[in-house]
Parts: structure tokens; sequence; C-alpha cells
């Protein structure tokens, strides 16, 4: 009898080691890289008409790899081809920032920025996925079930409401109109009159804080808050406390 349940003991062990693995089997970087239809050519096209101001931060072959493989997204989806090809990219002097592979500038790659905030080890599925956060506190995020229905669409964790609101745009969308689109207009309340002074040598891994906050009445006129940087780590971390603290609390943002 023992060696019957010793039998079943070792056979059920295995099974679930086998399913624990399956579910975290990684595709290698040769299975990721696309080399007969990849994203990229297209996604230079889009960059090279773009309307707003564009720099495209140069990629580090061995950190693009590992960020490739870490993200296992493929060269053939726009957010493979931006990680694998791009440190990242700037819009507007830096005001936007795309998250890549990660440069001297913008020192966070895609799958670094995400582990212990969406994942917790390479290869998990997220419910969301970060891959852009602007100078304003904001933070943009592919939609994998935590926002809604909508499935691969991006949202915005605006600073002024502390929700995350939905873009109706897919990530290759949200390229185009980061590239295209009238950020003025998106910003509006998020611009100071001279943010554009203050933006050409921003560190990429710093965003500003406002005081008041702009969720609060008292800071829905940006010109008459006060703005600090911060390191957006710990900013996108307060965000989410602050976003839980009002929701326990059932208090609405004034914006």
């Amino acid at each position: 009898m023992k060696s019957v349940f010793k039998s079943l003991l070792i056979l059920g062990i295995t099974l679930l080691s086998t399913t624990v693995f399956a579910q975290n089997k990684m595709q290698s970087l040769d299975e990721l890289i696309n080399k007969t239809d990849p994203a990229w050519p297209l996604v230079q096209k889009w960059i090279d008409s773009a309307k707003n101001k564009v720099e495209v931060l140069e990629a580090d072959s061995a950190n693009a790899k590992n960020a490739l493989f870490n993200t296992q997204v493929s060269t053939y989806s726009t957010l493979g081809a931006v990680i694998y090809n791009s440190g990242g990219i700037m819009i507007d002097n830096g005001w936007l920032r795309i998250l890549g592979s990660g440069s001297t500038r913008l020192n966070r790659s895609v799958p670094e920025w995400n582990k212990g905030k969406t994942i917790e080890e390479y290869g998990d599925k997220p419910d969301y996925f970060l891959v852009a956060d602007d100078a304003a506190g904001g933070f943009f995020a592919i939609n994998y079930g935590a926002f809604g229905k909508d499935l691969k669409n991006v949202y915005y964790l605006a600073p002024n409401s502390l929700n995350w609101e939905p873009l109706g745009l897919g990530y290759s969308e949200f390229i185009r109109f980061c590239l295209d689109g009238d950020l003025n207009e998106f910003y509006k309340g998020l611009r100071w009159s001279t943010w554009n002074k203050f933006i050409a040598n921003l560190d990429g891994n710093k965003s500003y804080s406002f005081s008041p906050y702009l969720w609060t009445k008292e800071g829905t006129d940006i010109e008459k808050c006060r703005r600090k940087l911060v390191s957006t780590a710990e900013l996108f971390k307060f965000n989410l406390s602050k976003q839980k603290e009002l929701k326990t609390a059932g208090v609405a943002p004034a914006q």
C-alpha cells in the first residue's frame, strides 16, 4: 500500500512540475526574432514622417536581445520591434517616453520596468503591461484584462484623475498617435506655460510631482501648482497607493 501511495505521489509531483514548466516555458530568441516580416521597417516609416518631434534612442544589441527575450514578444509585433530596435523613443524632447530596451537617457527597459509592478518573474502573464509614461506623471499600459474586455488596448493612468482611462487604441495605433497626434490637446491642463523649457535635459527616470496634487480641487490649475522632479518609479508606486486610498475612502478626484 505504501509503495502504491509513493508511486502516486511521485506521479502527482511530476505532473505538477510538468504543468508549471509548460506555463512558464519561454520562446527562444530565434523564435522571437522575425526575419521574414519584422514590424520595424513600417515603424521607421511612421517615425520618418512624424509630425511631432521624435528621437529614437540607440539600442545596445545585447540589451535589446535580453529585453526581447524577457518580454516574450515577437519582432513581428510593433511592441517587439520597438523593444528590439530602440533603447526607447522620446517624443516632444522627452515629455513622452516610449519604453524600449533601455539606454543612457532612458535607463529602463520594458521588462525591467514591469518586473515587480505588473509581473513577478519574466515570462509571467500580466493583467496589464506598462509601455510608456510622461513628464507629468502619467503612465500608459496595455490592457490584458485588468481594466476591461478591450484586451490589448492602451489605457492612461492620468495624473489629474488617478483613473486608468481607455484611449481606444491598440499599441500600434498608440505609437502612431504619439508620432502624429495633437499632444497639446491630449495634455491640456497637464502642461504649464513654460513646460518645454524644462524638458530637453530631463532624466528619463524622473517625472514631475505637483503640489497641490492635480487630482484635488486645489490642483486643477497647473499654473498655480508647485512642481518637483521625483523618481518615476516612486511616483508610479505613490499614484497607485493614492488611487487605492481614494477608492477605499469613496472620494472622487476633482477632475
